[in-house]
């Protein structure tokens, strides 16, 4: 059962992560944008959830395997945002490049951090 919500889980992260590339595509934002959302949602759902677990016990554990390990699977995106940053350090764009770095773990920690109080 529990690979099974995993599998259901990946795939709609997956979409939703789709989703946003297809809705930042549209706008004039710089490539990377799309994956640094994908990152920040995963991390707002995952900081909630992990501290609903841990301080409220509001999440039944078989939803930890749907949410945590399926969607913010799917939906969270470190191997682009590894490719994204090379991209921009082969293209002579260390300002970006370590901007991308600084911002996305930035935030992602400060996700955390945020729920964790």
């Amino acid at each position: 059962m529990n690979f099974l919500l995993i599998f259901l889980g990946g795939g709609l992260g997956s979409v939703t992560r789709f989703v946003i590339s297809l809705l930042v595509a549209k706008t004039a934002l710089h490539t990377g944008v799309s994956t640094l959302i994908s990152n920040l949602v995963a991390c707002v759902i995952l900081a909630g959830v992990i501290f609903l677990f841990q301080q409220k016990n509001l999440v039944p554990d078989t939803y930890k395997y749907f949410i945590l390990i399926g969607i913010c699977g799917g939906l969270s995106t470190f191997s682009t945002f590894s490719y994204e940053t090379f991209e921009l350090l082969k293209q002579g764009m260390i300002a970006w490049a370590v901007a991308n770095i600084v911002i996305s773990c930035g935030l992602c920690l400060a996700i955390f951090y945020a729920f964790s109080k």
